[in-house]
């Protein structure tokens, strides 16, 4: 294959996984002020350069606390197929074939919201994605930390009657929302329950939580892959685990950024996990909320890191590995990151 010699079509032809993605966090502004207008909801902005400007955080719970009043006009079935589909659109024309998508029920069943509604926009989107362009995703329902594991319960409980009609596409379970003072050990007897189900696990971890979050994530939680991770580099010990074990990390550089978890894109330290043989890998989080989905990601870590092309493959690469897709297309799509590496 003739090399691509502009950076950004480079990054967008590589093949690749997008494992770390909330889709709620994928509802631009433009979107919510459509939707508060479809809705009758009343949003405490006045325009979407307002709502715009509102994205200066300063941490975590910053974020949320915007994330979650966004959310709001998320109604109608018709309302999650339509965040859901801008989504997969984006993703497409980044170059990713394969979606892990995080979402949060109880963001909506806490306002009323049937979780059949959520999971049915979600999915049909999903579909309708995959039968127009071949880009297939799976779905993580995650339960938000920052409420009880009673709540998670009812959560899983509610949820697993639709397992039937949405377990080809709803393979896994994950854990997100504010990280420090929910440790992973909160979440042990619903996490194992889904375990003794057959569902896939991951788990944020490490993020503004400390390194042993990571590491109880691991032992505790029986996570396959960790959402973040960044904050191992404190624990060399589990960093060497990490290597040895090839567990996942699905990294997401903007958020980093954005929530200041790193102050400076160059001193993140991706290039330092993926040179020491972490299976790392690149993600957009939020994108809508932290400027950029995963191919800006890409060309932003590029960019501040000196990433090689090689190495910018070899993260595309490290994405598929990380995924839970079966063998065979995982081999795929390798073999199509080696053709256009070469």
């Amino acid at each position: 294959m003739n090399p691509v010699v502009n950076l950004d079509d480079y990054i967008k032809a590589l093949p690749k996984t997008e494992l770390h993605v909330h889709i709620e966090g994928t509802l631009e502004p433009e979107l919510i002020f459509e939707l508060a207008q479809r809705n009758n909801v009343s949003l405490p902005y006045a325009s979407v350069q307002a709502l715009r400007e509102a994205y200066a955080f300063t941490n975590l719970q910053s974020f949320l606390d915007l994330y979650y009043a966004g959310a709001s006009v998320l109604i109608t079935e018709q309302d999650f197929y339509d965040m859901t589909m801008a989504y997969l659109q984006r993703a497409h024309a980044d170059g990713v074939c394969h979606a892990e998508i995080m979402f949060d029920p109880q963001t909506h069943t806490e306002r009323g919201i049937a979780i059949e509604t959520v999971f049915s926009g979600i999915a049909r989107a999903v579909r309708d994605m995959q039968a127009r362009t071949g880009l297939t995703s799976y779905l993580l329902m995650s339960f938000l930390r920052h409420l009880s594991e009673e709540a998670a319960f009812e959560t899983l409980n509610a949820a697993l009657p639709l397992r039937e009609a949405y377990g080809d596409i709803w393979v896994g379970i994950g854990l997100d929302s504010s990280e420090l003072g929910n440790p992973p050990e909160k979440f042990a007897r619903v996490f194992e329950r889904c375990r003794e189900l057959g569902f896939r696990l991951v788990a944020h971890a490490g993020e503004e939580g400390p390194a042993h979050y990571v590491r109880d994530a691991l032992d505790v939680l029986h996570a396959e892959r960790i959402d973040h991770g960044v904050r191992s580099a404190d624990d060399p010990a589990l960093v060497q685990r990490l290597i040895e074990e090839q567990i996942p990390l699905t990294v997401c550089p903007l958020s980093n950024l954005k929530l200041c978890v790193v102050d400076d894109l160059a001193k993140h330290n991706l290039a330092d996990f993926l040179r020491q043989g972490v299976l790392v890998t690149i993600n957009a989080d939020d994108p809508a909320y932290f400027g950029g989905y995963v191919a800006d990601n890409y060309l932003a870590v590029a960019k501040a890191l000196k990433l090689s092309r090689n190495e910018l493959a070899q993260l595309a690469d490290n994405s598929i590995i990380a995924s839970f897709l079966p063998i065979g297309r995982k081999a795929a799509l390798r073999a199509r990151v080696r053709a256009i590496a070469q």
